[in-house]
């Protein structure tokens, strides 16, 4: 039997909800809950916020809530995924429709939210098992990620209570400060070019386009697709999610677009290379310049975006190494990733020469 649709595991140790509470607050705020018994999984590719399928009989939903331990402040804000998505969802139909946010920590251990079940075929490094893979496979799927990442860019924000994110002055300046800010507390080794590395992006910050509304953590194991692969039938994992510059949102997706040239390092950092290394996906300068065609804007200093979204990612996988050896995770997938950090570091210190 293929795996269609986006796998879940049995939850993992130590990352339990309570059914009964869960049961409860579904029967006093949601309406149509059936009354069977509540079945919970756990979406196992995540890496960071924690996310379970909720089932009753025939009725599903999705609850997302916080990684365990302290958390960087600001991040995995609960309330703010909810209110993006409350107010993206009716101008771009993609983002699943939220149901309700909690901030009881009574209830599953942290403050939380419900959103709807969207279902279609998930990729990450494999293919289901039922579709056979060719090169026009490959290139439609990825115009396609190219037409909703301009689609979202092209939101309308101003007409939306979005406008309430919208600090576009100095937003990657921002950015820059903050994220290194963000890998001197998760800080557990030393990598020996880090301090070249963050004087580079200190001094040459680029002047930012119009800002639009980004995802900014947008990548193919964040969608959903339809059989055909002619529609995406969702996108997840809003929490980064801003009014801001919409070239860092196209270089965070390029630090996840691997391709087959990529070093050894890069494919396999986080696993088994991702589908995009086969033959027929997009190289990342094809998907920049589809994009670049596409939404009419120049990415003359993508490469500088670039760079960036590597240091990011690798201060991403710093924050999750650290509560791993924190013990505030047990997951196994995070042993190493003081290496994978170490050699995302030295790539972007190499992309900046």
């Amino acid at each position: 039997m293929s795996k269609n649709y986006q796998d879940t595991i049995p939850v993992r140790e130590g990352e339990e909800l309570a059914p009964d509470k869960l049961k409860a607050f579904l029967n006093e705020n949601l309406k149509e809950i059936p009354e069977g018994e509540l079945v919970i999984e756990q979406f196992g590719a995540g890496h960071s916020n924690l996310t379970y399928l909720l089932k009753i009989e025939d009725w599903e939903a999705v609850l997302r809530r916080p990684p365990l331990g302290p958390v960087a402040p600001k991040a995995h804000d609960m309330e703010r995924e909810y209110t993006i998505l409350k107010h993206l969802h009716p101008v771009y139909s993609t983002a699943p429709k939220p149901y309700i946010f909690s901030d009881d920590e009574s209830i599953v251990g942290s403050p939380f939210f419900i959103m709807e079940r969207r279902k279609g075929i998930f990729l990450d490094t494999d293919f289901p098992s039922d579709i056979t893979y060719d090169k026009e496979m490959g290139k439609q799927i990825s115009s396609l990620m190219v037409d909703k990442l301009v689609e979202l860019h092209n939101v309308d924000y101003k007409k939306t209570k979005l406008v309430n994110l919208a600090k576009p002055d100095g937003f990657m300046e921002r950015q820059v400060m903050g994220w290194i800010k963000r890998y001197e507390r998760a800080k557990t080794d030393e990598v020996d070019v880090v301090e070249e590395l963050k004087t580079y992006l200190k001094n040459n910050v680029p002047v930012s386009p119009e800002p639009t509304v980004i995802h900014y953590d947008y990548k193919l194991n964040n969608a959903l697709f339809s059989k055909d692969f002619k529609e995406m039938t969702g996108l997840f994992d809003w929490e980064m999610t801003t009014i801001g510059d919409p070239l860092a949102d196209i270089g965070a997706a390029m630090s996840y677009w691997i391709q087959d040239v990529d070093p050894e390092m890069l494919k396999t950092g986080l696993g088994k290379p991702p589908v995009t290394v086969k033959e027929g996906f997009y190289t990342r300068d094809e998907f920049l310049h589809d994009y670049s065609t596409k939404s009419g804007r120049d990415l003359d200093n993508i490469d500088f975006y670039l760079t960036f979204a590597y240091f990011k990612l690798a201060v991403i996988c710093q924050q999750i190494y650290y509560r791993y050896k924190q013990g505030q995770t047990k997951d196994k997938r995070f042993a190493h990733f003081d290496q994978f950090v170490k050699n995302l570091i030295e790539h972007a210190w190499q992309t900046m020469k």
